[in-house]
């Protein structure tokens, strides 16, 4: 395929301009850079077919021959998977994507947001339209959420919301896969989804559409708001720890907190799930 022809004040990768940031994100999280002998190897994406207009998009943002290719085959999943590819090979391309924080191989748990000034918001969207969900949950709840292996996208992502939204995420591994599992819900969703999902953003039509329908959600009549969590400081473990807790109402009266997170907390530290405070 002939190169694509792109106005001269573009320039591919620069992480300033919405389009790029947001095609670097989804690169970050669902392509694969390999190399071979001689400066050769490729970068690619394989997504569902029912996306392929996103890998459209990225060949015409990009100035180098490339392909999109559809292939049909069985998976653990369907006996018919039908799949589009989007390859590039030039050494060029694959060299500024690399220095801009695309590792060769495998990279799930080494990505990291970029180093250099770049649109945050495109960004994040691009992580979450390759590996992460909107919608609404069984329960009707709005939701956005992001599943990564990097511990750095995983704590920028919490770090980014939490300015846009107010909700403080703090990001644990899993114990089955060791995968950091990221969910807003409720207004944080909505309020989220709002800002990263701008009209006319580049992103996946069918999760473009899934944003916009968070929009109309309304808190039910009745629902209560929880309270935002108030972490505990090792101020607050000495003092719990002082009070010994031999009457929990008056503990939990004099911290301000409830009996029951009083108890708790208290159980954690003494059973050396949570560290003790230093003196």
């Amino acid at each position: 395929m002939a190169e694509q022809d792109l106005s001269s004040t573009t320039r591919f990768m620069d992480l300033k301009d919405p389009r790029y940031a947001y095609m670097f994100g989804f690169l970050q999280a669902d392509g694969h850079l390999s190399e071979r002998p001689r400066q050769r190897g490729q970068l690619t994406v394989e997504i569902n077919v029912r996306d392929i207009h996103i890998l459209h998009e990225f060949q015409r943002l990009t100035p180098y021959a490339s392909s999109v290719r559809e292939r049909i085959r069985s998976t653990n999943f369907s006996s018919r998977h039908h799949s589009a590819t989007w390859a590039l090979c030039a050494l060029k391309a694959r060299t500024t994507l690399n220095e801009l924080g695309l590792p060769y191989g495998r990279k799930s748990a080494t990505i990291t947001p970029p180093r250099v000034e770049f649109s945050r918001p495109d960004y994040l969207r691009g992580v979450v339209d390759a590996d992460g969900s909107v919608g609404f949950t069984g329960q009707g709840f709005p939701f956005v959420s992001l599943t990564t292996a990097s511990t750095a996208v995983g704590a920028y992502l919490c770090h980014y919301a939490k300015k846009i939204t107010g909700a403080e995420r703090r990001i644990k591994r899993n114990a089955r896969d060791g995968i950091y599992n990221i969910v807003y819900t409720k207004e944080a969703a909505v309020q989220l989804a709002g800002h990263l999902y701008y009209p006319g953003c580049l992103a996946l039509l069918r999760k473009q559409t899934a944003a916009d329908s968070l929009a109309s959600w309304q808190r039910p009549a009745g629902m209560r708001i929880a309270p935002p969590r108030r972490r505990w400081s090792q101020a607050d473990d000495r003092l719990l720890l002082l009070l010994q807790l031999d009457d929990p109402a008056t503990a939990a009266r004099a911290m301000d907190r409830t009996e029951q997170s009083c108890t708790m907390r208290l159980w954690r530290l003494r059973s050396g799930r949570a560290p003790m405070p230093s003196a």
